[in-house]
């Protein structure tokens, strides 16, 4: 019995993908929303200052200058960009279509990196 080759995921995979997506998502602005704080000093000490997220960044903001801290930001801004991005795909049902084969994303991979749009056979040519 030959299995059929699936073009898209199902919408109750979307729907797992789309999950993994939103709380990676929540995670993301929080920290992003936090490093902007370091960088403007707008933090005061109240309840926030007792998150994990901000220890760390508490610890190390002694040696994290504001252009250091702006690029973090900045990177965590466009993975949020990816992230949302990744919704509207989802949305769309193309979520999980490598954009260079054509071919489904394993499962695995989109797990792992869920803003992903190249599989790990179209990823490792482009390098």
């Amino acid at each position: 019995m030959a299995e059929e080759v699936k073009t898209r995921y199902s919408d109750e995979e979307l729907e797992e993908f789309r999950q993994i997506i939103l709380e990676k998502l929540e995670k993301a602005r929080k920290d992003y929303n936090l490093l902007k704080n370091v960088i403007t000093h707008e933090e005061s000490n109240d309840t926030e200052d007792t998150s994990p997220t901000f220890k760390v960044l508490e610890e190390g903001a002694t040696t994290l200058s504001k252009e250091e801290a702006g690029k973090l930001a900045q990177r965590q801004l466009k993975f949020i960009q990816h992230l949302e991005a990744a919704l509207v795909r989802i949305e769309n049902k193309t979520y999980g279509i490598c954009r260079e084969t054509g071919k489904l994303i394993s499962k695995e991979r989109l797990r792992a990196v869920p803003h992903a749009t190249l599989s790990i056979e179209a990823k490792k040519r482009q390098q």
